[in-house]
């Protein structure tokens, strides 16, 4: 055997959470060479805590991912990642190699780590080198999530649709006396159908396919209002499509009284809000409700915002 080389190398990779490892590899019978990593565990130790979340290109949010890179190129059918939280509970996710084997990537499978939680992650001992040479003994090295949770979800980009309040492809209907701030708009029905009256439009203007809708402060513009509600459309498609909800059937559908951090939520039946609700986080969070049935708001209800959250 060769002698053990290792590293204490830390570099952090800012589009994901980077897990590194240090590796003490020995050459094999057949093969040479020492290999580092790009890590150590005690350089980790000091490192700033981690999202519990991340989002895919695709928008599919899972776990945060675990990167391992290494000096030399792997074999990748010997190389095993494992992550376990400290009570020693597995965390389930799959391994998968960039296209020179030089990186190896843990991404679990479920949505999200929990928060204020260290976790565990190992290399197994069974791991090689391309050209053979044997890890020694197995890495470890640890990191904790952040104590709140955080999603990942990217934005839905609501285009030209974004600067309307109600938009609507079959009408509206209305109990006297809303508050709406935003534009309005019907599309393609006509602008009859659109049940409210100009005083209760107190920030933005009434757009109409056609000659109809309410006085005076209707406009017509179905060009406008053709592309907003084709950005709608994408908008939905996006956000319905979305996976791997971070809370599914919460409160049984009754959400009132609930203070709700950022996350995708999924329902199989209606939702109702009987009471307030409060939506909490940052300024870019992103909270996404997939609904199977109505929702239902209680009236003299309120929906708030807290802690910089955007509408």
């Amino acid at each position: 055997m060769n002698s053990i080389k290792r590293s204490v190398k830390l570099p952090m990779k800012l589009s994901a959470m980077v897990l590194a490892a240090f590796a003490a590899f020995a050459a094999g019978c057949g093969g040479g060479g020492d290999v580092e990593s790009a890590a150590s565990a005690d350089t980790l130790a000091g490192a700033a805590a981690v999202s519990t979340s991340t989002n895919s290109a695709a928008n599919v949010v899972t776990g945060t991912e675990v990167t391992v890179p290494f000096s030399k190129a792997m074999n990748a059918a010997t190389i095993g990642v494992t992550l376990q939280d400290s009570a020693g509970s597995k965390v389930p996710g799959t391994v998968s190699m960039n296209a020179d084997n030089t990186q190896a990537t843990f991404t679990p499978s479920v949505s999200a780590l929990a928060a204020d939680t260290t976790y565990t992650a190992t290399v197994g001992a069974e791991a090689k080198t391309a050209d053979g040479a044997m890890l020694l003994t197995p890495i470890v090295v640890t990191l904790k999530t952040k104590p709140t949770p955080s999603t990942g979800q990217a934005p839905v980009r609501l285009g030209a649709a974004g600067t309307f309040a109600l938009l609507t492809k079959s009408g509206i209907t209305n109990v006297f006396a809303s508050v709406i701030n935003g534009d309005v708009g019907a599309s393609p029905i006509t602008g009859a159908a659109i049940g409210l009256s100009c005083a209760e439009v107190r920030k933005g203007t009434v757009y109409s396919v056609d000659a109809a809708g309410p006085l005076p402060c209707r406009v017509s513009n179905a060009t406008l209002l053709t592309s907003a509600v084709g950005a709608m459309e994408l908008a939905y498609t996006d956000a319905a499509g979305r996976a791997n909800p971070n809370f599914t059937e919460l409160g049984g559908g009754e959400i009132g009284g609930l203070t709700l951090v950022p996350g995708l939520y999924k329902w199989g039946t209606g939702v109702s809000i009987s009471r307030n609700v409060t939506l909490s986080g940052g300024p870019n969070d992103v909270w996404i409700f997939q609904i199977a049935g109505p929702m239902t708001q209680a009236n003299a209800t309120r929906v708030t915002l807290a802690g910089g959250a955007q509408a």
